[in-house]
This record gives structure tokens, C-alpha cells and sequence, in this order.
């Protein structure tokens, strides 16, 4: 059976959104790193060799059979002016027939938060998730007193839907998280019925 490559490249105003290469590892590495006590008391426990090539080439193939299989779209987010890397936005655990949604994740470098890039992230991939995959609902869930991802979610058209308990694991702990979701066809707070 051949597999065919999918492609996939989201483009705006200021950003290229494009699947990991192996040649991103150094710049991944660095600000990950860099940026190591922003990002983790919102994210699962690094393993050990998070930083490792090695996990980074794992990361990689994940993306590309991922990408080919339906079941996510990993994707880096690129500055096209400086062809830097900003962060990661994840489209995964999506769900076909009767459900047709799925689960947004992300992460930005600490020093290129707060100024627009991820909303603009954001708002391309839920685009392209409802125009390209055909999806109708995207969820996504943060911490309660992450009140900057939680700002970002509502300015990006999420609309708060209730509390997990024991969600996640964050950082070595299972922790609730708060609910959000952004419907192709949103008809929460219309009256009219249909």
C-alpha cells in the first residue's frame, strides 16, 4: 500500500503555520528551553529527554503520520518576515462521523507572547479545521487561572462551556480545567429554534 504525503500549509498575514522538519530541531530546542519556566506550569510533565533530538525526530514522524492518518495536525508557527519559530498549535484527537470535532492545544515562546501571534494561529486553524477537514465543533481546555490563554480563547471566538475535574495531568499533577469550544455553526444564545 502506498501512502501518499499530505501537505499542509496554513498561511496569514504575518505567519506560516507548517508541519516540524527535522531541521527545526535546534530552534525548537532553544526556545523551548528559553522559555521553560513560562511554559511549564501549563503543560504535562517533561520528560526527561524533552529536549532530545532523539524525541524531537520522534515528534517529527508523529506529526507526518499523524497529518496522512486524519487523527491530527500538528504544525509549527513560523514569523515569515524574520523565518523565525514562535511556537506550536495542535489540531488533535480529531473525531469523524457523528462527532466531527476536535481538540486544539498550543504554546507559544515566552518572549513572542501577548502580541497577537497566536490568536492569529488560533483563528487560521479553527478556519481551515471547519473549511478544509469538514469539522464542526473545536474544543479546547486550559487552566482556570490561566487567565491569558483564557482571554485568548474568548477574543478568538471560544465560548466558555463548563469545568472537568481531574482533566489533565499538568505538570505531574491531575488538574481541572475550564472548557471551551467554537461551533462552525454557533447558535448558542439565539432564540430561534431550527
Amino acid at each position: 500500500m502506498l501512502l501518499t504525503r499530505k501537505k499542509v500549509r496554513i498561511e496569514t498575514e504575518r505567519l506560516t503555520l507548517r508541519p516540524p522538519v527535522h531541521s527545526d530541531f535546534r530552534d525548537w530546542a532553544w526556545l523551548r528551553d528559553s522559555s521553560a519556566e513560562f511554559l511549564i506550569p501549563w503543560e504535562p510533565k517533561w520528560a526527561q529527554d524533552h529536549l532530545s533530538r532523539k524525541n524531537f525526530t520522534n515528534r517529527v514522524y508523529w506529526a507526518q503520520r499523524s497529518i496522512n492518518s486524519g487523527t491530527a495536525v500538528p504544525l509549527f508557527i513560523v514569523n515569515r518576515a524574520q523565518d523565525c519559530l514562535l511556537g506550536a498549535i495542535t489540531l488533535d484527537n480529531i473525531r469523524r462521523g457523528p462527532a466531527q470535532s476536535g481538540t486544539l492545544g498550543y504554546w507559544i515562546g515566552e518572549k513572542y507572547a501577548r502580541q497577537g501571534y497566536m490568536r492569529e494561529a488560533i483563528e487560521a486553524m479553527v478556519h481551515y479545521a471547519f473549511v478544509q477537514l469538514d469539522l464542526s465543533r473545536i474544543e479546547a481546555a486550559c487552566l482556570p487561572e490561566n487567565a491569558a490563554s483564557r482571554g485568548l480563547l474568548e477574543k478568538s471566538g471560544f465560548k466558555y462551556e463548563g469545568v472537568a475535574q481531574s482533566y489533565l495531568q499538568i505538570n505531574g499533577r491531575w488538574r481541572t480545567h475550564v472548557l471551551y469550544a467554537s461551533l462552525r455553526k454557533d447558535r448558542r444564545g439565539r432564540t430561534d429554534a431550527g
